[in-house]
């Protein structure tokens, strides 16, 4: 190893299926959006960080362009390896690989051209030409102006420099991704009359915060591979990652530190590493939780990429800041996307959501009373019953209990409508079965025994109805994704 890098991240042994971009792995986990996230009963655990995968990369950029030694480079018994200035490319990696280095390697090597405060705002005015949301909240020229200038004005240490350097060749969809967190970042912050060093912070924030994700398996940014259980504790490090990698770095303050260890964090507590919820995420820790959703549905090549994320965000109020959703949802535009071809939408989405009412109504709840069980069983128990209650109501508050969708009557659902009601089922249907995951690992079944009469029925129940959803066999649900 070339160095290492050991922090507490948050573990719970589950891993996740694949939605929607990222890789896919072998068991379940609960995902939003286009990212996991971790259930309220994590367990935190040590881990090292294996250089092995930002070293090959390294020496990939050599391939690419030049990459020189800055000084040279010794292993940890103090015995020089590789003198300064030699170009380092896919010959070295090996040798690099059989020491452990004094000095982590992007300290010691640079890229000629490299990126600079200039080479970043190109690249964001592209990304503003091309996803009409950024284009439409850069439409105010002074607002623009603020966004970019914060990207083209931020610190870039030689070795962060060096790092976005790697992206932008090796790792191209999380650099265009770290350019949309940044802008979004600025444009969330400056709409906050703030100043212009805190928009720097928040553009700093966003550019940085996956950074660490250069250190990890890039088999977590390739979205059909199948990945294990040590790649998937990789992928829940990597906000501690990103941070030990910046705060070596002290043109960057402590605000923004925590604010990249906080992004993947939900104000209900079901966020990673640490379940943080409500006060305890801080202003700029929810914007790029927020972020995080934002731009990796409006970046996705999915048909209706806006009118999806306005149904996440209505489906997820209480995981983020309601005034920060409101300020995105006010530069949504969903119906525009009808003028081009919509996804497939379902003959009866209605039926569908008032099934899934009807299920969530019959969610055992009485389990929690029963004498017999274990003081932890009940207390998780507890907890899935609070999570199957706030699906109902936030069911309700998009306007689709089965109430309020009774008022919509026998008529023909205009075109938008039943694409919108379609995705809303789909997202129900795709909460339920997380719903029903969870309880399963949480019961923790063990050999010879089984689940109580009333919670086999009910996950029975939701396996017919998940299926029929996604149109696959009840037995294929706890294998695929």
């Amino acid at each position: 190893m070339t160095y290492s890098t050991v922090r507490r991240i948050a573990s719970c042994g589950v891993v996740a299926g694949r939605r929607n971009g990222l890789a896919k792995c072998a068991q379940p986990l609960t995902w939003i959006g286009h990212y996991p996230y971790i259930c309220k009963n994590a367990v935190m655990t040590d881990i090292a960080t294996d250089p092995k995968h930002f070293t090959k990369a390294v020496t990939e950029l050599g391939e690419k362009r030049p990459v020189v030694t800055t000084q040279a480079i010794f292993n940890d018994r103090g015995v020089k390896i590789i003198e300064k200035g030699v170009q380092v490319n896919a010959g070295l990696y090996e040798r690099l690989m059989a020491h452990q280095l004094t000095v982590p390697i992007e300290q010691s090597v640079a890229s000629t051209p490299t990126v600079t405060g200039q080479f970043l705002r190109v690249h964001a005015e592209q990304v503003m030409r091309d996803v009409h949301f950024f284009e439409r909240i850069g439409a105010n020229t002074k607002t623009r102006s603020l966004m970019l200038d914060a990207l083209t004005k931020l610190p870039l240490p030689s070795p962060i420099a060096f790092q976005l350097t790697l992206a932008y060749e090796v790792r191209p969809v999380l650099f265009r991704h770290s350019i949309l967190m940044a802008l979004f970042a600025a444009w969330m912050t400056q709409g906050l009359m703030v100043s212009r060093f805190d928009i720097s912070v928040a553009s700093a924030a966003g550019l940085l915060h996956d950074i660490g994700m250069l250190h990890l398996d890039p088999l977590l940014l390739m979205p059909q591979s199948a990945i294990g259980h040590h790649q998937t504790r990789q992928l829940y490090s990597h906000p501690l990652v990103s941070e030990v990698l910046i705060e070596r770095h002290h043109e960057y303050p402590r605000d923004l530190l925590q604010a990249i260890r906080m992004h993947h964090e939900f104000l209900d507590g079901s966020g990673y590493p640490g379940n943080l919820a409500g006060e305890a995420i801080s202003p700029l820790g929810r914007v790029l939780s927020l972020g995080e959703l934002v731009t990796s549905m409006l970046a996705s090549n999915e048909a209706a990429s806006e009118l999806r994320l306005w149904v996440l965000l209505r489906m997820n109020m209480h995981r983020y800041d309601v005034a920060l959703v409101e300020q995105v949802m006010q530069n949504i535009e969903p119906q525009t996307e009808l003028q081009s071809k919509g996804p497939a939408v379902m003959t009866d989405p209605v039926s569908r959501l008032v099934e899934i009412d009807a299920t969530l109504s019959e969610w055992p709840a009485e389990l929690t009373q029963r004498a017999d069980l274990s003081a932890p069983r009940q207390a998780n128990l507890a907890g899935l019953t609070e999570q199957s209650a706030q699906l109902r109501r936030t069911l309700a508050g998009v306007g689709v209990a089965p109430q309020q969708l009774a008022q919509l009557g026998d008529d023909t659902l205009d075109d938008f409508l039943q694409l919108e009601l379609t995705l809303l089922a789909q997202e129900a249907a795709w909460q339920l079965r997380s719903l029903a995951r969870q309880t399963r690992r949480r019961w923790h079944v063990e050999a010879e025994a089984r689940f109580p009469d009333q919670l086999t029925a009910w996950l029975d129940r939701v396996d017919t109805l998940v299926a029929g959803i996604n149109g696959i066999a009840p037995a294929q649900l706890h294998d695929t994704e």
